[in-house]
């Protein structure tokens, strides 16, 4: 019974037709509940919209971009953080036919003159006037807009005939939303990819593409009224905005807006979450702040709190059906009790799941937190597939798996160990990129992901590398870079990685340290803990020294035998990130290219 009373409320993909369709029947069904919860910076204070006020808001959306007289399949582009003016402009546009591109926030000016003339955006919306100075530097590049729109008031005039902002482009008020009715199989965005060589592709989603796979992940993990998710992933990121907004209303579940990944910890315990939607490495941080905290305290807390996950992760295996029952269970209370719960209660003590995409999760990681008594549940998916297209279920979590394909969704191998998708889930293609959308589309309705995969005899998927980021050294050995990576990663002293050796005889890597686990490595080596320190021969032994402590369980062939080290970190900011978090390898090598010459000088 109780299964069926989570699924009663759930909208229906026949019911909602299109994405402005599943805010429409929620609208209907329970107008008066809690949509979403936003800080106020004027009042330094939360507030909530109810999902009727949140109609009354849409309304006034589209009666605004009604009256600049957008056509159906005109394209919008939204260039704000998560806020519910990103669903009231969401919501309207769809609601009027026309197509959203979202927009990362950090992104380059450069690019998002490209992304907004590629797609041939008519409308751009953005959130304060900082923004405009950096876009101001490629505004001749924006020909193609005619209207844009900016959240916070304006404090000057910029001569920019276009640009107003919504307090005085929004009428006070507008009658009732509009629903134009179109079909499931049409166009309602297009999201870039940001990739990590060349320009970003345009990938065509259409409404039954994200509103079939938000259905599908509401039967990997029932979402009810009772839920509250804190949105803190881009909405810009095709995860979020398909598991933790599309699904959350799909659901008639309340989404509260964090006010920034550095506030995250206070807004954990004020919003105190169900559920969470993240990419792993907001897990890698909370994880490396427990992992100082044990290392600079009292040995006996760290034996603690490790007896602590070793009991809770064989009490996980054991209702998991993979492991007996042991003794040692019946110490859970206590240490429940002295570690898990005190952890737990620093997320906000609520956390019934975890969701985590993206990227791979290290199973260490995951490891703790399911110990811990936290669900961690890993999926796949890419921004084609829209995007889930395997998950973890809360009663089947094989954490070192990306879980079964989900509802709908087939894989299989294709050639090299492919993992090929096919779905209502799978893009409509790239926009106007043929040539794109034919490398990746098999004739049959099958994509090709690029990552190389097994599947086991129950159906879970194991992703084992990219097929173009294995490395093939002269001597014949292929190495996945990532697996190696993930390796040294665990080792707190380094915070990013990338390993090299295509056509060389051995493995090398560039390294970005942690600046505090330097000092202490460099103090504990007699060493000087400045940056220029990290090209002596001492430093470099140092950190090899560490690498290999952490490649151990690696065959000969994959040691890692010369090193660059920075304590400069890759970021969105300096080009060597992509606005998903992506490490942009070619652009790291040119970065570094000088360095990595003198590191194979004579071979």
């Amino acid at each position: 019974m109780a299964k069926t009373n989570n699924t009663d409320h759930v909208i229906a993909v026949e019911a909602a037709v299109t994405l402005d369709g599943i805010f429409r029947e929620r609208v209907k069904r329970t107008p008066d509940l809690v949509a979403y919860r936003y800080f106020d910076e004027k009042d330094a204070a939360w507030h909530a919209y109810t999902w009727a006020e949140m109609n009354a808001h849409v309304a006034r959306w589209q009666a605004a971009l009604a009256r600049d007289d957008l056509q159906p399949g005109d394209r919008v582009a939204i260039m704000l953080r998560n806020s519910p003016e990103w669903v009231m402009c969401d919501i309207a546009a769809l609601g009027l036919g026309l197509v959203v591109v979202p927009l990362y926030t950090q992104d380059r000016p450069d690019n998002v003159a490209y992304i907004v003339n590629n797609a041939a955006c008519k409308v751009l919306l953005f959130e304060s006037e900082e923004q405009w100075r950096a876009l101001a530097e490629v505004s001749d590049q924006l020909t193609g807009l005619t209207r844009i729109l900016v959240v916070k008031p304006l404090m000057k005039a910029y001569g920019e005939s276009r640009l107003q902002s919504i307090g005085d482009w929004l009428p006070g008020s507008a009658d009732e939303t509009k629903h134009r009715g179109t079909h499931g199989g049409t166009l309602a965005t297009i999201v870039y990819t940001s990739g990590t060589t060349g320009r970003p592709k345009g990938v065509m989603l259409s409404h039954h593409n994200v509103l079939s796979n938000a259905h599908a992940c509401l039967s990997v993990m029932a979402t009810t009224h009772d839920d509250t998710l804190l949105s803190f992933l881009p909405l810009s990121h095709t995860f979020e905005r398909t598991c933790g907004y599309y699904l959350a209303m799909m659901a008639g579940s309340c989404t509260a807006y964090a006010r920034s990944v550095t506030q995250l910890g206070e807004d954990l315990q004020t919003i105190r979450p169900t559920i969470l939607v993240s990419v792993p490495r907001i897990y890698e941080r909370v994880w490396g702040a427990i992992r100082t905290k044990l290392e600079e305290g009292p040995p006996f807390r760290k034996k603690l709190f490790l007896r602590a996950v070793d009991v809770g992760y064989g009490r996980f295996e054991h209702a998991q059906g993979r492991a007996p029952w042991k003794l040692s269970f019946l110490l859970w209370p206590v240490l429940n009790k002295l570690v898990a719960a005190k952890v737990l209660a620093r997320l906000g003590g609520r956390l019934r799941a975890a969701l985590s995409g993206g990227a791979a999760l290290s199973p260490e990681i995951s490891r703790v937190f399911i110990g811990l008594g936290l669900p961690v549940l890993q999926g796949y998916g890419m921004t084609e597939t829209s995007p889930v297209a395997c998950a973890n279920r809360p009663d089947d979590n094989v954490p070192a798996s990306v879980g079964c394909a989900i509802s709908g969704v087939e894989v299989r191998l294709g050639e090299h160990n492919a993992l090929l998708i096919r779905g209502p889930n799978v893009m409509l293609g790239y926009w106007e990129n043929r040539e794109a959308t034919r490398q990746i589309m098999l004739p049959d309705g099958w994509l090709n992901s690029g990552d190389t995969a097994r599947i086991d005899e129950r159906g879970h998927v194991y992703i084992t590398g990219r097929l173009k980021e294995i490395i093939v050294m002269s001597n014949g050995e292929k190495i996945a870079p990532q697996d190696v990576e993930s390796a040294i990663v665990s080792d707190a002293l380094f915070e990013q990685v990338i390993l090299l050796g295509e056509g060389k005889p051995y493995l090398s890597v560039v390294a970005v340290l942690n600046a505090d686990r330097w000092n202490k490595l460099a103090a504990q080596s007699g060493l000087p803990s400045d940056a220029s320190t990290l090209r002596s021969k001492e430093a470099h032994d140092a950190v090899l020294k560490r690498i290999a402590a952490q490649l151990k369980m690696f065959p000969g062939y994959a040691q890692v035998r010369c090193a660059v080290l920075t304590l400069d970190p890759w970021t969105v900011d300096n080009g060597l990130l992509t606005p998903t978090m992506k490490l942009k390898r070619a652009k790291v090598m040119e970065r570094f290219n000088a360095e990595i010459d003198g590191m194979y000088a004579g071979h």
